[in-house]
């Protein structure tokens, strides 16, 4: 990581940080929000099944997409301009889809608020990285961001359940409100404005990152969703193409949009790798752990929230503890061991049977600690590895990678749990005609006809279901022994935080070639 002069943060910049936290927790919150209002919002609105998918997942694209772009112009417009720009944006669009008359008004407020939201990921990470200058205060600064992150997420289900109950479904948007208006007064007091002279960004270079971006995330949801076919591989190719040109144009400007010279320091890619492999399984086991405690369990979605909900506040401790360990302890031994220790949540997980709710949210919150410490430490080697000047580009490919981890997750996980699943009840004999394509589908599937089927067809299923889940839990178990060994081998010469002794070559502030085409 970077030598920097050691500044310690005062009152003014830890009052900065729990404002950068609120958005921060309402950017997680608003990834699983909908998981309880859907229902309700299809009533009133009665969007197709194809509207849908694309009102749940229009804002992950758009946050996906976007982040490196809007994390390259927060350093050259200003970081606190384009955040108090972004809160502005999404409080409007939450408004939008509160009162949305139809599922396309309410698909167009969920794009607002995607590209809004990647306004708002990489300027509250790169403001932290301006603010603590101080390499402890800054890994404990970004550990809370992290967590912050993770809670919003877990909270979304039981937030988004109350609301419904209590009020309409547009009422779970308009959370963002209150939010936005605080963030917005009180910016201007608590946070420092920074901004490099880099001149515009290019443009040519936005198109590529969009058209490599959007198709890569469009690509992983429909293979999670239809398997992989000609949309998708077309997808991967279109995706693929654009982002080697991306590259190439990058190496070629003046003034790049993302700076490939970022990854010439081996703590950078290998931080970003062990956060991808991280995200993949947490967010596929996440995705399947939801259905296992409402499917196989039982659990109302209300119920299941509040069972995830002790499980985050292993991510608390792991985001804060592993700051404060990582003054003593190289970082990247830290990190191995948090991901060693996950590992007894993946066993847990792959033994589970179907009775087994107490065990699978125990193992779970294993997976939440080795999150924790990976997200905080991880994201501030990759901050502290980038020239201030390129920190709001360094945060938002830190962030691009754990959404690409998480939509991963879901696909790779999510697809063999459920290949498993079929391969499992396919020759299931004895079912009524008018069931047998949505038991043989998916456990979902099996639910929604469960009055019609036979005696034993539905443990069956579920048997099936969990059976798919610990392959998964065993598969992404041994990826994370995978990111461990990285973690170990390639980042153990990171010296603890706070360490002044250089420990890598800076990364070059000028480019190799100076091409402005």
């Amino acid at each position: 990581m970077r030598a920097e002069p050691s500044s310690r943060a005062g009152w003014r910049e830890w009052a900065g940080l729990a404002v950068l936290a609120l958005p921060t927790a309402l950017l997680g919150l608003d990834v699983t929000v909908l998981y309880l209002v859907i229902p309700s919002l299809a009533a009133d609105l009665r969007p197709t099944a194809t509207e849908t998918l694309w009102i749940m997942d229009t804002y992950g694209f758009l946050i996906a997409g976007f982040l490196i772009t809007m994390g390259t112009l927060g350093d050259r417009i200003g970081r606190r301009r384009l955040l108090m720009i972004g809160t502005a944006a999404f409080g409007a669009a939450s408004v939008l889809a509160a009162f949305a008359p139809g599922a396309h008004w309410l698909i167009m407020a969920r794009a607002m608020l995607g590209v809004a939201g990647a306004t708002l990921m990489p300027s509250t990470l790169s403001l932290i990285s301006d603010m603590f200058t101080d390499a402890r205060q800054r890994a404990l600064a970004i550990g809370a961001w992290a967590t912050m992150f993770a809670l919003g997420m877990a909270a979304g289900p039981v937030v988004g359940g109350v609301l419904v109950a209590g009020f309409w479904w547009g009422a779970a948007f308009l959370v963002a409100l209150p939010v936005s208006v605080f963030v917005l007064v009180a910016a201007p007091a608590l946070l420092p404005e920074s901004r490099t002279d880099a001149g515009r960004p290019d443009l040519w270079s936005v198109v590529l990152s969009l058209t490599a971006m959007l198709p890569a995330v469009y690509a992983i949801k429909h293979v999670a969703a239809h398997g992989v076919d000609a949309r998708a591989l077309t997808a991967v190719l279109l995706g693929g193409g654009s982002a080697v040109a991306f590259v190439r144009r990058q190496l070629r400007l003046r003034e790049p949009l993302l700076d490939m010279r970022l990854f010439t320091n081996r703590a950078f890619p290998a931080a970003l790798t062990v956060l991808l492999i991280g995200l993949v399984g947490f967010g596929g086991m996440m995705f399947l752990i939801t259905q296992h405690l409402q499917l196989v369990t039982g659990l109302t979605p209300m119920a299941a929230g509040l069972w995830m909900g002790p499980p985050a506040l292993a991510m608390l401790v792991g985001g804060i503890g592993a700051p404060l360990v990582a003054t003593r302890v190289p970082p990247g031994s830290v990190m191995a061991s948090a991901l060693a220790l996950s590992l007894v949540g993946y066993a847990v997980l792959a033994l589970a049977g179907t009775d087994s709710r107490l065990s699978v949210v125990v193992g779970f919150g294993f997976l939440y600690f080795g999150l924790g410490v990976i997200a905080a430490l991880g994201t501030d080697i990759v901050v502290g590895a980038a020239p201030p000047e390129r920190s709001g580009s360094a945060a938002a490919l830190s962030e691009t990678v754990q959404e690409l981890g998480i939509a991963a997750g879901v696909a790779l996980l999510g697809s063999l749990t459920t290949a498993i699943y079929r391969t499992t009840v396919e020759a299931r004999p004895g079912l009524p005609r008018s069931v047998v394509e949505p038991y043989g589908d998916s456990l979902p599937g099996a639910t929604s006809v469960a009055d019609q089927l036979p005696a034993g067809a539905l443990r069956h299923a579920q048997d099936a279901f969990v059976g798919g889940l610990n392959t998964a839990a065993l598969v992404a178990g041994l990826a994370i022994a995978g990111a461990a060994v990285v973690c170990f081998g390639t980042l153990r010469h990171i010296r603890p935080i706070g360490d002044a002794t250089p420990e890598t070559e800076p990364i070059a502030s000028t480019p190799v070639n100076g091409d402005d085409r």
